[in-house]
């Protein structure tokens, strides 16, 4: 909590982290974003592109039904842990419709039920370096059936509609697919969180969301 005593001004030069929620009659949102409004450093850059590659990849993942969590939680790690990093908090939990935030037994760890057809749960990676900054990505996933010509498989489809900080990408890193999967992602944010802007007559928000969902 913040207090006169340990308050400080936020600057540009630095990486902020908001972890944002609230609870509606028809659902509940957990969404973290970080950005950085000026010259973010050689490791933030790549450390927030691994970390959104970890996101990318758990997220359009295709796996069995009645799979485990924790057999698919590593894939938010592998682009980390390919330069020798890692994070140490959960990749996700549970999130109830207009109940608990964090709600049990959804989730990655080893003591989570299987994932099924209708569940929702967050996909949040991050990373954090002790005095310096930090890293997390967290969206609201559904589990849904995939589109494969065996049955059934379960994959993720994103539900949160926020775009990430270009400011913080190294396109260079990421996999045709994965820049794939987030022109697709930013398509569907324009569709359909566009139209609700101009109906609220929110232009200054409509400019920033079609400038931060560009190809």
């Amino acid at each position: 909590s913040p207090s006169n005593g340990s308050s400080r001004t936020l600057s540009a030069g630095e990486m902020y982290l908001f972890d944002t929620g609230g609870q509606y009659l028809d659902g509940t949102t957990d969404i973290t974003r970080t950005v950085h409004w000026g010259q973010p450093t050689p490791l933030q850059k790549e450390a927030y592109t691994r970390v959104l590659m970890g996101s990318i990849d758990l997220s359009r993942l295709v796996f069995p039904s009645n799979t485990a969590g924790g057999m698919v939680e590593s894939s938010a790690h592998r682009a980390l842990w390919d330069i020798g990093l890692n994070y140490g908090h959960g990749t996700g939990h549970g999130i109830g419709n207009f109940l608990s935030v964090h709600e049990w037994p959804v989730g990655f760890q080893s003591n989570n039920v299987p994932l099924a057809a209708g569940m929702f749960t967050s996909i949040e990676p991050g990373y954090y370096r002790d005095g310096e900054f930090g890293i997390r990505i967290e969206d609201v996933a559904l589990v849904v059936e995939a589109q494969t010509k065996e049955k059934p498989f379960l994959t993720f489809e994103v539900v949160s509609l926020v775009p990430y900080d270009r400011n913080l990408i190294d396109l260079s890193l990421l996999s045709p697919e994965q820049i794939q999967y987030l022109n697709s992602y930013y398509k569907k944010i324009r569709e359909r969180v566009g139209p609700e802007l101009q109906r609220q007559q929110l232009e200054e928000a409509y400019k920033w969301l079609q400038e931060s969902t560009k190809p």
